[in-house]
């Protein structure tokens, strides 16, 4: 007979291994984990060794911040001219031109109507993405539903406001209104659509077909020139459609029909026992979906959501070929003020742009990250 041994007590747990932990780990385990990690870790460190230093003194040190017209961007921060008749970058035509760069030609004394929607974005916004946040059914009434009309009251004008049209809109105000009603508009359209083409019902799924793979298959710029040409011609006479609303109706579209396909990745990856068990507790079709699928399928594909989001944000740009100035259409268009005119000009205001969109664009992709973590369930990634 063996004896045998029940601990009564739980073992403290034991701290990690020496050297397993802290940042002189990380880079071992990440960095020179191989010899072909050591080496492309030492080319890259000689690079960044090499480059920072050039563009840390291009973008601050000999930057030019101040200045009334071209001339200061032409000379050094000591005010000597440089040998190739380069400075810096020159910030000071962003400073010059920063509140077109976020309102467009919308009319100086009406600013503050952008100003205040944007206020009101931001706190309706904000509480929307924390999750703690309670009341989310009323949250989402006032972003999604009454803050797009009240917007377009003070945008636009009307109830005693002046009348601002949309080719005075532009810049960055532009940029996150397309986005915005992109987003808004084609997850509820791209759910429908892949319910859609998974649909038992011939007509409906191949609808839903057609849609997706014709506008998938062609360019975003070709989607916005029909938006914006062919549009008004299905139109009865007399009747016109305004270029802002057009192309928000393009870039729906077109967000819609990608959105669908990652959606419809979502629900393929559900297993079937979990349509079988929404089946046997007598749910319905709508009822199965908003209960138990869809929360499922949206989960596994934030990723892909977020995504989609950022592409469209950033293919906003596109709709300067439609006479729309967006962030990166109104910076272009001040390139050709000849007060601005110099070599470095054009530079800085697209690294301006690029570090705008960058932002937005990051900040989506952390909070996506967020969201992946919050709802993580236990399964290994």
């Amino acid at each position: 007979m063996s004896n045998s041994f029940v601990r009564t007590t739980i073992l403290q747990q034991e701290p990690p291994p020496p050297g397993e932990k802290g940042a002189g780990a990380w880079i071992r385990r990440n960095l020179l984990a191989t010899p072909k990690d050591i080496i492309l870790t030492l080319l890259a460190v000689t690079f960044l060794a090499w480059a920072l230093p050039h563009a840390f003194n291009w973008l601050f040190v000999q930057a030019v911040w101040t200045g009334s017209d071209r001339t200061f961007c032409a000379t050094t921060v000591q005010g000597g001219i440089q040998p190739d008749g380069w400075s810096g970058a020159c910030w000071a035509f962003v400073n010059a031109k920063f509140d077109q760069f976020i309102y467009g030609r919308y009319p100086l004394e009406e600013r503050w109507r952008p100003t205040l929607v944007g206020i009101l974005f931001v706190l309706l916004l904000v509480p929307m993405l924390i999750p703690s946040v309670p009341r989310k059914g009323l949250n989402a009434i006032l972003l999604f539903l009454v803050l797009p009309l009240v917007s377009f009251v003070l945008l636009y004008g009307g109830f005693g406001l002046e009348i601002v049209d949309t080719p005075l809109w532009g810049g960055l105000m532009v940029t996150l209104v397309l986005s915005f009603v992109g987003i808004v508009v084609s997850f509820p359209v791209g759910i429908l659509l892949a319910l859609g083409r998974r649909s038992h019902m011939p007509v409906i799924r191949m609808v839903s077909i057609i849609f997706i793979e014709v506008v998938r298959g062609v360019p975003l710029i070709t989607v916005l020139f029909m938006a914006s040409v062919v549009l008004p011609l299905f139109l009865p006479a007399g009747w016109t459609v305004d270029k802002l609303l057009r192309a928000v109706i393009g870039v729906s579209i077109f967000a819609s029909a990608y959105m669908a396909e990652v959606i419809r990745g979502g629900l393929q990856a559900i297993p079937k026992g979990q349509f079988e068990g929404a089946d046997s507790l007598g749910l319905g079709y709508w009822q199965k979906m908003r209960l138990i699928i869809m929360p499922q399928a949206i989960k596994l594909v934030i990723p892909g959501i977020v995504n989609t989001f950022i592409g469209m944000f950033k293919d906003t740009s596109l709709v300067s070929i439609i006479s729309m100035f967006d962030l990166l259409g109104i910076v272009r268009l001040n390139f050709t003020d000849a007060n601005w005119a110099t070599a470095v000009t054009p530079l800085t205001g697209l690294i301006f742009a690029g570090f705008a969109f960058w932002l937005f664009c990051f900040g989506m992709s952390r909070y996506s990250a967020f969201m992946e973590r919050h709802l993580d369930t236990g399964h290994k990634r």
